[in-house]
């Protein structure tokens, strides 16, 4: 069982609420992949035994927003933009205490090369805070397999910290979302990182690719790559951050449903070979590259309010984070009111995705 977590900042709370709910469900994860927020999520859900994790996950998104003023509930939807543009220009005014805060100087001011010059705001709350709810030790040593995506700023390779292979702390979590210019480059033995969202958005491809074996994937996403046609000029905005950080998605389950016809070819052609050729070494090399393990895909993706813009994902409001978090837990019941038809693919063996939860 795999969960996979899109980074989306702020919308980071609607992962939240999805592991809830599939933690009440009695559904946990061998695996956790995330890029950006997600990567902080999934630390919050490896680094925490499972009956702690959704305490965790809740004190940590409560820490984000709960230090935000308050405003009564408005019903229409201009109003609710209204007070949602200004929650966010309070955040990009004043950071968010425990993850980051503006730097005392713009960038330009700062001596070229320093970590100051390459950001406007610092970061270095965030290991502190992931600090005081991750325990680093059970992320690395306990039975849940971690990664998170990074890309170096250097050579522009894409590069997933993997705790099958290597060591996570505070700082690999931080790289996977130090996204420029808002945030700083994340140094580990020297090499400098950023987001991993400028890559790509989605870990799936990289869950795929490292575990052969039969496997559900839960894959949270929190920008839909389908919405309607932009009327303004902040629906613009907001729709090209939505198609900038979804398209990877569809890219990936697309791949994976051709890569599943091809095998299908390929074990047909192979079941017709005359029986004095199945030892040959190109036959048997063949018949590893076409045996298949059925995968299914189960995509729960964050569709945003009317009133939620191109700033949704630095909107950090209480009231916000609540509403995201019951999306992901109501994203959920929907599915599992439906999980018959993913039963019954597993049982029949077959690889498909799924959108259960859309209306």
């Amino acid at each position: 069982m795999a969960l996979v977590l899109q980074g989306g900042g702020a919308l980071g709370s609607y992962q939240a609420g999805v592991y809830d709910a599939l933690h009440e469900a009695a559904i946990e994860v061998d695996i956790v992949a995330g890029i950006s927020i997600g990567a902080v999520n999934a630390a919050l859900i490896a680094g925490n035994p499972p009956e702690l994790r959704v305490e965790r996950l809740r004190a940590f998104w409560d820490r984000l927003s709960g230090w935000l003023p308050s405003f009564p509930i408005w019903q229409d939807d201009r109003l609710r933009e209204a007070i949602h543009e200004w929650s966010a220009g309070f955040v990009a005014t004043f950071g968010v205490p425990g993850f980051f805060k503006p730097r005392s100087w713009p960038p330009l001011m700062a001596p070229p090369g320093s970590c100051e010059a390459l950001s406007f705001y610092d970061s270095a709350q965030l290991a502190e805070t992931l600090d005081a709810f991750v325990d680093w030790d059970l992320l690395n040593d306990g039975p849940v397999r971690i990664a998170v995506g990074a890309v170096d700023i250097e050579n522009g390779n894409f590069h997933y910290f993997d705790s099958a292979h290597e060591r996570l702390d505070a700082r690999h979590i931080m790289a996977s979302g130090a996204l420029p210019p808002g945030l700083p480059p994340v140094e580990i033995d020297g090499r400098w990182w950023w987001d991993g969202g400028l890559v790509s958005n989605t870990p799936l491809s990289y869950v795929l690719e490292t575990q052969r074996a039969e496997m559900l994937v839960f894959q949270v996403d929190l920008f839909s790559a389908v919405a309607e046609r932009p009327r303004t000029i902040m629906d613009v905005m907001a729709r090209e951050k939505e198609i900038r950080f979804s398209s990877r998605t569809r890219q990936v389950s697309d791949a994976l449903l051709k890569l599943r016809r091809e095998r299908e070819t390929i074990r047909r052609v192979l079941a017709k070979l005359p029986a004095e050729m199945c030892g040959d070494p190109d036959v048997v090399a063949l018949k590893a590259q076409a045996e298949e393990f059925a995968v299914n895909v189960v995509h729960l993706i964050y569709r945003a309010n009317a009133w939620e813009g191109g700033a949704r994902d630095y909107e950090f409001s209480a009231r916000t984070m609540n509403e995201h978090w019951s999306a992901g837990r109501a994203a959920v019941a929907e599915t599992v009111s439906r999980s018959e038809v993913v039963a019954r693919n597993i049982l029949d063996g077959k690889t498909a995705a799924f959108d259960l939860a859309r209306k």
